[in-house]
């Protein structure tokens, strides 16, 4: 007989199996989906790239082609840190503290896991030994990148409304920003409409016969399966379990 402690159902363990069982179908469902859907992300159209992007790197000036380090492959994960910033962004940080594990493994299988942000290189080196990442983070100060990726928008974009993001053009704001923004804004050092002008992405390239072609990019909720916290979260018994802005810099937690 299914009972309740305080909110949740609770039962026997028979009749938790059943619902298990039940649940797995659902789980292999999704999975078969999400297999189908990384085939079609493969067979996207390749973009030739033929605009000279420059970026500064631990090896100094670099080209679009030298990010891959040598390898075919190159996934850029766009790291929300603008030259106003004095920190990155709480979100990107977060989703960030996973890179280290997982850049050896995918550099051992042909491709390069990067970052890549608009603050001087500097801001960025300061940051990344704070954080004590050693991924590859490269600096497109003063570059188009950011802007033809669509994740970094000009003031008059934003005043005017003309931001396209996640590919669709934004509702514009009206009125002062509010919630957790400001919150987030103060973590990076910088006003709230200053700090939405960055936004994050991933971008996938490939390089083939000395050519780059860009491959694959996603925004906002598209990052999802990116960030390593709510894949666990979403496994947990009360789930994500949010209530407002909850995560931060991985050394402002108090120690426990």
């Amino acid at each position: 007989m299914t009972t309740t402690i305080a909110t949740h159902p609770t039962g026997t363990r028979e009749e938790w199996l059943s619902a298990r069982r039940a649940l797995l179908e659902e789980e292999k469902a999704l999975t078969r989906q999400s297999d189908e859907i990384a085939r079609k992300r493969q067979e996207l159209p390749w973009v030739r790239m033929d605009k000279d992007y420059r970026f500064e790197t631990d090896a100094g000036s670099a080209s679009l082609a030298d990010l891959f380090r040598g390898r075919s492959q190159l996934l850029v994960y766009h790291f929300m840190f603008g030259p106003d910033y004095t920190a990155g962004c709480a979100s990107c940080s977060s989703i960030a503290d996973g890179f280290n594990g997982i850049a050896v493994h995918l550099a051992n299988h042909d491709v390069m896991l990067a970052a890549v942000s608009r603050a001087p290189f500097a801001k960025l080196q300061a940051f990344r030994q704070r954080m004590g990442w050693t991924f590859p983070w490269a600096s497109s100060f003063g570059g188009d990148f950011n802007q033809d990726f669509n994740v970094w928008f000009s003031e008059e974009q934003q005043r005017e409304g003309r931001i396209e993001y996640n590919y669709r053009r934004e509702t514009p704001m009206r009125g002062p920003i509010t919630g957790a923004v400001l919150e987030f804004a103060a973590a990076s050092g910088t006003d709230a409409a200053t700090y939405i002008r960055e936004r994050p992405g991933v971008s996938a390239f490939v390089l083939e016969d000395d050519v780059v072609y860009h491959t694959y990019s996603a925004f906002s909720r598209g990052l999802d399966g990116l960030w390593g916290m709510y894949q666990w979260l979403d496994r947990a018994p009360k789930g994500r379990n949010e209530q407002g802005l909850w995560w931060r810099h991985h050394d402002k937690y108090d120690s426990r």
